[in-house]
């Protein structure tokens, strides 16, 4: 399916959010995901159903000042 995920559109096998963090290869410590500019909580990813068009953006916490 046809899905924009930080900017960048693309085609991806998944079918839930917790699938295209796999499929991504990201490491899932120390980041927010939102689903069309929706903050998703962790414990919904398994459960957040992608469609055709999702924009996704994940984003990577950064320590250090």
């Amino acid at each position: 399916m046809r899905l924009t995920v930080n900017n960048k559109e693309g085609f991806f096998v998944s079918t839930t959010l917790s699938q295209l963090i796999s499929e991504l290869e990201i490491a899932t410590t120390g980041i927010a995901v939102a689903v069309n500019r929706k903050i998703i909580p962790r414990q919904l990813w398994e459960q957040t159903l992608l469609s055709e068009g999702d924009s996704i953006v994940i984003i990577k916490a950064v320590y250090g000042g």
